[in-house]
């Protein structure tokens, strides 16, 4: 197939290139290539490839690979974006998280979380680095204070005069 559209519910994917299993939806897997993205309730998938699986007529699971694949949910909370990337990324549809693995990294807009593998939950806006204990070279994490805005301006300190 060429320049591929499928949706279901909140849930979209396009790709220049798709070659499927099966017409039917009930229990396939369809390959994607070429500007993946796949829009998923509150975030975004993009790669240059990925694999779709329908289980009973619904998208089960997603797995996109790229250089880098890339991931991006817009928060809640706040007036920011979450973007990580990885060299794959898995899309559970059913449980609503997305596993990060190779390089992986994951931000908030601010923080900074990388490691080999990542979990981001996407309902709950929360990450799980290395949870299977199983990564050697652990998880870093870069925090970066948010400065406070004042309501007067501080006055700056003057420069000695010599």
């Amino acid at each position: 197939f060429k320049r591929v559209k499928i949706t279901q519910g909140g849930l979209e994917v396009t790709a220049q290139q798709a070659s499927a299993t099966g017409l039917e939806f009930n229990n396939s897997e369809w390959r994607l290539q070429g500007d993946v993205a796949i829009t998923v309730p509150g975030g975004k998938l993009q790669s240059s490839e990925a694999r779709v699986m329908f289980r009973n007529n619904a998208i089960a699971s997603a797995s996109i690979k790229g250089t880098p694949a890339q991931f991006e949910q817009r928060l809640k909370e706040k007036n920011q974006v979450a973007r990580g990337r990885a060299a794959a990324i898995d899309y559970d549809v059913k449980a609503a998280t997305v596993r990060l693995t190779g390089d992986a990294w994951l931000t908030d807009g601010n923080n900074e979380i990388r490691g080999n593998t990542l979990v981001y939950d996407i309902a709950r806006q929360r990450v799980a680095a290395n949870p299977d204990e199983t990564d050697p070279g652990g998880v870093r994490i870069t925090i970066n204070p948010q400065e406070k805005k004042s309501a007067t301006p501080e006055a700056s300190p003057q420069e000695p005069t010599p």
